[in-house]
């Protein structure tokens, strides 16, 4: 079904794996347009809860964007090249399932923020986060300037966008863009079982947590929005399941309703 990706569908989860191992998983525009086919899948299928994000390999979860792609670019078809790579990356944050990054070896440039996209970050130790794009004479284009600074803050963003330096796990974890750190052969079934803990509960109540989540804008039209998803939260048959089944101490029977 794809060339550059492996996609496997299992108990609710959906496994994505960037597949070009030969040139660290680099993003080319074939690969961002099987990545948006196969969100676009995920997030029309119901059986499908949460998406795993995985880079093939020990090398790297995506070392950057194909250069010798990016080499060829003129201002217009850098911008369009720019858009277009934003959209794929917007679709997945705005998924509304949750994307969990599991990030292996090298995620620089397109691959930091392809990792920033998704809802969070699970890493290993092993792994390098950078965006090295100024080095290259040009800024990140597949909205790291944006999804930084929200993640670590103003400072760090600047810091290592301007220095275009590599940080270590542990450093990405202390400055808060990454979730965890566990040893690289812990690293899927960690990712797995926070899938199941994201599973055992409602499935609206999820969606409605990562659209609050998704809001930019001023913080009175978010609490806003917060109170309407709220409001229509306690109009799902989940919610009646939910304080139900807490007041009668069993476990929920969530349907998604």
């Amino acid at each position: 079904m794809f060339e550059n990706l492996l996609f496997e569908k299992k108990a609710g989860i959906a496994y994505v794996t960037i597949n070009r191992p030969a040139v660290r998983n680099a993003l080319n525009s074939a690969t961002m347009k099987e990545l948006r086919s196969a969100f676009e899948q995920i997030k029309d299928d119901d059986e499908v809860r949460v998406s795993i994000l995985i880079g093939s390999g020990d090398k790297a979860f995506v070392a950057g964007a194909d250069i010798n792609e990016l080499a060829t670019l003129t201002a217009v078809g850098g911008t369009e090249y720019s858009l277009a790579g934003q959209a794929v990356f917007d679709s997945i944050e705005r998924l509304g399932k949750p994307v969990i990054a599991v990030v292996n070896g090298y995620a620089l440039g397109g691959g930091c923020e392809l990792a920033m996209a998704c809802t969070f970050r699970i890493s290993s130790e092993n792994a390098v986060f950078g965006q090295p794009e100024v080095k290259l004479g040009i800024i990140p284009g597949y909205g790291g300037t944006q999804r930084l600074a929200r993640l670590v803050g103003r400072g760090q963003a600047a810091q290592m966008l301007v220095t275009g330096e590599m940080i270590s796990a542990a450093e990405a974890l202390r400055i808060g863009l990454v979730n965890q750190v566990v040893p690289q052969q812990q690293l899927l079934t960690t990712a797995e079982a926070v899938a199941k803990k994201i599973m055992a509960n409602a499935p609206l109540a999820v969606k409605f947590c990562l659209e609050a989540l998704a809001w930019n804008g001023a913080t009175a039209r978010g609490v806003d929005l917060e109170a309407t998803l709220f409001g229509l939260c306690c109009a799902t048959e989940d919610m009646k399941e939910g304080t139900k089944a807490f007041l009668e101490k069993r476990g929920p029977n969530f349907k998604g309703k």
